[in-house]
C-alpha cells in the first residue's frame, strides 16, 4: 500500500472518531508500523488536515478537511438539487432519510435529513461506506447487479460476523435470498439486522429510470415506528423520491462516478 493510500486511510478512519484516537490505535486498526503512521501523521498536521492534542496525544481531524467536504457537496448540487428532496421525503415519512452515492466498488453515505416531527430518532453510528450485506441501501445496490457481481463486492467487502443486528444475513447464501426479495419489489427492506431496534427501507436511484445504478435513497428509524406495514405504505414515496433524485443526478457531478 502506497504512503498516499495509507494517508488516505488514515483521514478516513478518522472522519469515524471526532473525539480522536490514540497513535497506536490507528496503526493497530489500519495494519500499518507506528513508525510509518507517525510519518504519515506527520506529513497530515503539516498540512493542516489533522491536530495532534500535545496533552492527551490523540489526534483529530482538523475543520479544514470538513470545509472542503462541504465545499464540494455544495458544488456538487446538494444543496440546490438533492436536500429539497430528502427533506420533503424526512418530513413526509417522520423518520431520518439518507443519501447514499455508488463509487466504483463502494456505496457512500453523502447526505441525509432528519424529520423533527417524532421524540424517538435513529442516529446510525456508521462510517463513510455502506455495509452491504445488511443494510437496506447496501442490499437495493446489489438488487440491480448481477449474482455474479453481487457475490464479488461481498467477497471484496467481507460477511462481519459481530456488531450487526441479529437478522443480520451471515453468509452469502441468506443475503442472495434477501436480494432476490428486493429484485422482485424493487425496494430492500431490513429489520434489526444493521442494528437491533431499527429497520430501514431502501431503493435505487438510476438516471431517468434506467440503467446502471448511481446511488441509493432510505428511510430508517425504529423498529417500533418501522413496522412491516408501515414500511410498505412509504414505499411509493421513497419511489417517488429516487426517481426525482434520478432526474436531479443528471444535473450534479455528485453522480458521477457509477
Amino acid at each position: 500500500m502506497s504512503s498516499r493510500i495509507r494517508a488516505l486511510a488514515i483521514l478516513e478512519l478518522l472522519a469515524q472518531f471526532p473525539s480522536g484516537l490514540a497513535l497506536r490505535d490507528i496503526a493497530a486498526r489500519l495494519a500499518i508500523p507506528v513508525s510509518a503512521t507517525d510519518r504519515l501523521l506527520a506529513g497530515l498536521a503539516d498540512g493542516d488536515f489533522v491536530t495532534i492534542d500535545q496533552g492527551s496525544g490523540l489526534i483529530r481531524l482538523r475543520v479544514r478537511l470538513a470545509a472542503l467536504g462541504l465545499a464540494y457537496l455544495g458544488a456538487s448540487g446538494i444543496t440546490d438539487l438533492v436536500q429539497p428532496i430528502l427533506d420533503d421525503l424526512a418530513k413526509r415519512t417522520g423518520e431520518l432519510v439518507r443519501l447514499a452515492v455508488v463509487e466504483g466498488d463502494r456505496l457512500t453515505w453523502v447526505a441525509k435529513s432528519q424529520s423533527t416531527r417524532s421524540g424517538l430518532f435513529y442516529t446510525p453510528d456508521t462510517g463513510t461506506e455502506v455495509y452491504l450485506p445488511a443494510t437496506a441501501n447496501g442490499q437495493a445496490w446489489l438488487a440491480c447487479l448481477p449474482n455474479s457481481e453481487v457475490q464479488r463486492l461481498v467477497e471484496k467487502q467481507g460477511i462481519k460476523t459481530s456488531g450487526v443486528g441479529p437478522n443480520a444475513p451471515n453468509d452469502i447464501v441468506s443475503l442472495r435470498s434477501q436480494v432476490e426479495i428486493a429484485r422482485a419489489q424493487n425496494f430492500a427492506t431490513v429489520t434489526e439486522a444493521y442494528e437491533i431496534g431499527t429497520s430501514a427501507i431502501a431503493t435505487a436511484i438510476r438516471r431517468r429510470g434506467q440503467g446502471t445504478p448511481v446511488g441509493t435513497v432510505s428511510v430508517a428509524g425504529p423498529t417500533i415506528r418501522m413496522t412491516a406495514s408501515r414500511m410498505a405504505e412509504i414505499s411509493p414515496w421513497l419511489l417517488s423520491s429516487a426517481e426525482e433524485l434520478g432526474a436531479a443526478s443528471a444535473s450534479s457531478p455528485l453522480f458521477a462516478f457509477p
